[in-house]
């Protein structure tokens, strides 16, 4: 397991964790325990949420004594305060979501392009999407397109791109004008208010608006409508939400490499 190879080479390791009792919370030096409360369904999503914020809280106590980092320290810990009220609104695009997932219900391949903080929020949108859609997704760090997916793009292929307002911005500004170029099909989860992105939408984009927050916090945002969207997706689709194909909440790993 990484978790032994870590502690035999002497490293101190913390466990994010959302089960008491669990092997990573017995074999780590000290922990969070996420309190996240459990989730019924195989694929995880209350407990992402929680893990980015409290190893958020984590970064921010260990910065509490540099005056350096103290104006970011505050306006992270202010945005967290209003980040419930942002969560609802977000939650506002539910019927958006269930409108966009009948669109895409026939894809056979979707895609999810990010940088940044947001490279998670594509990896999670393309793990949810192939495990309860059971459509074939993938998340593609963007500054990688080049590098073997821009092959793949043509008229027929679905992208999301998450291009929300943050210091990847203007690189994925360049990001979506690529791909347009090369004709494929856009989504684009923006900022709400965003004029440069509304745009694209004179150009046969599609937008989800989701409000805005400090960068470390807008992946919390971002994937509430992708969620949404996978969600949609898999009853549409008619497949069960809470117990994918193949899939079981506890995963049995060998040992062999």
């Amino acid at each position: 397991m990484a978790l032994d190879y870590a502690k035999s080479k002497g490293a101190l390791c913390v466990g994010v964790t959302n089960t008491v009792g669990s092997s990573i919370s017995r074999g780590t030096h000290c922990g969070i325990h996420l309190n996240a409360g459990y989730e019924i369904g195989v694929a995880s999503t209350k407990a992402y949420t929680s893990q980015i914020l409290a190893i958020t809280m984590m970064a921010l106590q260990l910065a509490e004594d540099s005056i350096a980092k103290r104006e970011k320290r505050d306006c992270i810990i202010d945005e967290l305060g209003q980040l419930p009220g942002k969560v609802r609104s977000t939650l506002m695009l539910d019927s958006a979501m269930r409108d966009l997932a009948v669109q895409l219900k026939d894809e056979h391949s979707l895609m999810f392009f990010a940088r940044g903080y947001n490279y998670a929020t594509a990896l999670e949108a393309a793990l949810k999407t192939k495990e309860v859609a059971l459509i074939h997704s993938e998340g593609i760090l963007a500054g990688e397109m080049k590098h073997g997916p821009l092959a793949l793009v043509d008229e027929n292929l679905a992208i999301i791109v998450v291009a929300t307002r943050d210091a990847m911005y203007k690189k994925m500004d360049s990001v979506i004008q690529q791909l347009l170029a090369r004709s494929a099909k856009l989504f684009i989860l923006c900022n709400e208010g965003d004029e440069a992105m509304r745009a694209y939408e004179k150009q046969g984009c599609h937008l989800i608006q989701v409000p805005e927050t400090v960068d470390c916090l807008q992946p919390v945002l971002n994937i509430v409508p992708l969620q949404l969207l996978s969600y949609h997706l898999t009853l549409i689709r008619g497949h069960n939400v809470d117990q994918p194909r193949n899939l079981a909440k506890s995963v049995t790993t060998s040992e062999e490499h």
